[in-house]
């Protein structure tokens, strides 16, 4: 087994692109072990709808990065307090799904340290029955890698806070994040210790105590393609959310200028039909402003964007661009 240490890289982008190019690139006879933190993100799963699982409003303001990995399962909050593990792997054949096969190190290390963590249900660990840990994994070319949380000391109200959008709102056929009750592993240690001492204890319950822990060191070519997959994936808007299935969006809003009901369906990404209904007083014909809306990201800027361009005014009389921003997003 060979560590591929990070430098505790806090950009998840780059991390995730780090874990694909290991997974793609390096010794497919070789386990690596890697561990990251991150600054504020949330993740989304491959296949879920990433404008419906988070509360976009609170996230814009606290400037959170958004991004999705390639592994399935549910949407998570995490930040500098979680410490997330990943085992490299080639696939036996019996490693999809067995998740017992990759906790298990992770499982004996915390009760080392005092933690009486046990794996429920599929893909989870937990402490008292609040989880503590998510896992999932993916499977490419003969390679596998599986993933999971560490909930060490994480800001447990901004998992509530950024996680929970208005449920009414949407209509999807994304999979949906099932909500769990978590605690943070600090709570329950047997001495104190901070996230950097606490995988740093990790390391040594998992490589059996090594003197000499083996490392892989990156080239700088290495780190150019990881820069390169960080762009072409992490941090593309169409990943993140053009990957979003097709989702319907319904929401009522009343002004002092009237009251606007919007449906819209989006596709890949992008308003695809719109329909407007209220009881305001604007000028113009709102069914021209629905045409001109069509093909717009379902996205704040590229939203603020168009608007900017319409009068508002003129279809929506004293309804004003802010207010009418606020009944999309």
């Amino acid at each position: 087994m060979i560590y591929i240490n990070n430098r505790d890289l806090l950009d998840q982008t780059l991390n995730f692109a780090i874990e694909e190019y290991a997974l793609k690139h390096l010794d497919i006879n070789e386990t690596y072990v890697m561990f990251y933190r991150m600054a504020p993100t949330v993740i989304v799963g491959r296949n879920q709808n990433t404008i419906e699982e988070l509360n976009m409003e609170y996230i814009s303001k606290q400037e959170i990065t958004v991004t999705r990995r390639l592994s399935g399962g549910g949407a998570v909050y995490n930040d500098p307090g979680n410490l997330s593990f990943s085992f490299i792997a080639k696939d036996d054949g019996d490693s999809f799904n067995n998740y017992k096969k990759f906790t298990e190190p992770v499982i004996r290390a915390l009760h080392h340290m005092g933690v009486d963590a046990t794996l429920e249900g599929r893909n989870d660990l937990t402490v008292g029955g609040k989880k503590i840990s998510g896992n999932a994994q993916f499977v490419t070319q003969g390679r596998i890698f599986s993933h999971g949380t560490l909930l060490f000391d994480v800001n447990l109200d901004n998992v509530s806070s950024a996680l929970h959008p208005d449920a009414a709102k949407f209509e999807s056929k994304g999979i949906k994040s099932v909500r769990s009750r978590v605690t943070n592993i600090r709570e329950h240690l047997a001495e104190d210790m901070n996230i950097h001492q606490f995988k740093e204890q990790l390391l040594r319950y998992i490589f059996e105590g090594e003197n000499q822990i083996p490392e892989y060191q990156f080239t700088d070519e290495d780190w150019i393609n990881i820069i390169n997959i960080a762009k072409r994936r992490y941090r593309n808007w169409d990943w993140v959310y053009g990957k979003s299935p097709e989702f319907n969006v319904r929401r009522a809003r009343r002004f002092q200028g009237g009251r606007i009901d919007l449906r819209l369906n989006v596709k890949k990404g992008f308003i695809e039909q719109m329909f407007i209904f209220g009881d305001f007083f604007g000028v113009g014909d709102v069914r021209e402003f629905e045409k001109r809306m069509i093909g717009t990201k379902y996205e704040q800027n590229a939203l603020v964007e168009k608007l900017k361009a319409l009068d508002c005014h003129y279809y929506f009389g004293k309804i004003s661009e802010e207010e009418l921003l606020s009944t999309f997003i």
